[in-house]
C-alpha cells in the first residue's frame, strides 16, 4: 500500500561528498515536504526558493526535464512541475533515482538526493526523520562582513 510506504534518501552536498545525512520521509508526501526535511536535517532555514532537477551536474541543470519548482506553485514557471503537488513517491520512483536538489537560488546550494531503500511507515513514528548525519554542515550564512566603518563614534 503507498500510503504507508517511506523513501529513505542519502542527501549529500554537492562539492562535499564527506558532509550528508540520511532521512526517511513518507512517499506521499510531497516534493516541498522533502524540500524542508533536506534544509532542516543540515541545520537551515526553510527561507528560499528551491527545486528539484533530473541533471546532477552542468550548466543547464535548470533546462532539466523533469524539472520541478516552487516557481512552478508560484505561477512563475511553465516548463516546470508542481514541488506542492507532486509526491515523493512520483519523482523518485525507484531505489538509485538520483535528482539534483537546488536551494537558495542566490547562495546556489546544490545537494545530491538520491534514494537509498523504501520502507514501510512504523507506527508511533514522526517522519521526516533523520537517520544518520555524517560531517559537519556548513553555515547556512556565512559571517556577516562589516564594510560599513561606522561604529557611532
Amino acid at each position: 500500500m503507498t500510503e504507508a510506504r517511506t523513501h529513505m534518501a542519502r542527501v549529500t552536498l554537492q562539492d562535499e561528498p564527506t558532509i550528508y545525512r540520511e532521512i526517511e520521509v513518507e512517499s506521499r508526501k510531497t516534493l516541498s515536504d522533502l524540500a524542508e526535511a533536506i534544509v532542516h536535517a543540515f541545520g537551515f532555514e526553510f527561507d528560499h526558493a528551491f527545486g528539484f532537477y533530473s541533471k546532477l551536474k552542468g550548466q543547464d541543470v535548470m533546462r532539466s526535464q523533469p524539472k520541478y519548482e516552487l516557481f512552478a506553485d508560484m505561477g512563475e514557471s511553465t516548463e516546470a512541475k508542481s514541488v506542492e503537488k507532486t509526491r515523493v513517491a512520483d519523482a523518485f520512483p525507484d531505489v538509485g533515482h538520483k535528482m539534483l536538489f537546488m536551494f537558495d537560488y542566490g547562495d546556489d546550494w546544490r545537494f545530491i538526493v538520491e534514494v537509498i531503500g523504501l520502507g514501510q511507515k512504523a507506527a508511533k513514528t514522526c517522519y521526516p526523520k533523520v537517520l544518520k548525519k555524517v560531517g559537519k554542515a556548513p553555515e547556512q550564512y556565512g559571517p556577516w562582513e562589516d564594510n560599513d566603518e561606522d561604529d557611532g563614534t
